[in-house]
């Protein structure tokens, strides 16, 4: 069986204790918990603070990163666009700058599977210079999981 991996990555307008950030990071613990809550929700990387943001895996220090596990693609796009976390989702220019590469990227993992920040950066790197494929893709171009073999 597989779950669906995905890694998204912001650059923050400002760094993250900065006034301008404020509304984002006081909102961290209650959207994290809607997604945690969420049907088909499995796991998210977390840092010792309760979230990803203290991570800093990108050279640029205004990067920061989410990277979680679901049941489906549509388990993580109902959580994504139709759920409590769309609002906060649509008012992201507030908090992020627009990055002209691909800020989200999904991929298959076998279940219980935690992906780590390599491995995410390695698929969001892929999706760059190949575009969607089977190894790392997106929701407007999505690949079905892995066949399973007879063992």
């Amino acid at each position: 069986m597989y779950h669906l991996a995905e890694l998204n990555i912001a650059r923050m307008l400002a760094p993250s204790d900065d006034p301008i950030m404020a509304e984002f990071m006081d909102n961290l613990v209650k959207i994290n918990a809607l997604a945690e809550q969420s049907p088909g929700f499995i796991w998210r990387f977390i840092e010792s603070g309760g979230n990803a943001t203290e991570l800093r895996p990108y050279d640029d220090p205004h990067i920061i990163v989410n990277i979680s596990v679901w049941e489906s693609v549509n388990a993580l796009y109902n959580y994504t666009y139709y759920s409590g976390h769309t609002d906060f989702f649509r008012r992201r220019v507030e908090w992020f700058h627009k990055i002209d590469t691909p800020m989200m990227v999904l991929w298959w993992v076998p279940a219980g599977h935690q992906p780590t920040i390599e491995e995410a950066k390695a698929r969001l790197d892929h999706l760059t210079e190949h575009g969607p494929t089977p190894t790392a893709f997106t929701f407007k171009q999505r690949f079905p999981a892995p066949v399973e073999q007879p063992g």
